[in-house]
C-alpha cells in the first residue's frame, strides 16, 4: 500500500527531469504556447463543474475571493434575543 502512495509525490529532481524532456521534445517557442492553452483548458473546465454544481443545487455557487478578505459569519441573533429576554 505504502508503494502506491509514493507514486503521487514528485520530487524537485523528477519535476525538473519532466520539464527537461518536455523542452527538448516541444523546443522553447512551443512550450509557452502549450501551457498557455493548457491553462485555459483548466478554466474552462472548472467554470463547466461550477455550472453543473449550480444546476444540480439550484442556487449558484460563490465565487472565491480573490481580493485575500475573507467572508464573514452571519449574526447570530439568538444570543442577543436571549440577552435581551432577562
Amino acid at each position: 500500500m505504502m508503494q502506491h502512495v509514493q507514486l503521487l509525490f514528485i520530487g524537485t529532481t523528477e519535476l525538473l527531469l519532466i520539464g527537461g524532456m518536455a523542452l527538448l521534445l516541444f523546443g522553447g517557442k512551443k512550450l509557452p504556447e502549450m501551457m498557455r492553452g493548457l491553462g485555459k483548458g483548466v478554466r474552462e473546465f472548472k467554470k463547466g463543474v461550477r455550472e453543473v454544481e449550480e444546476d444540480i443545487n439550484g442556487q449558484p455557487q460563490q465565487e472565491p475571493e480573490t481580493d485575500g478578505h475573507t467572508a464573514t459569519a452571519p449574526k447570530d441573533d439568538t444570543k442577543q434575543e436571549l440577552d435581551n429576554g432577562k
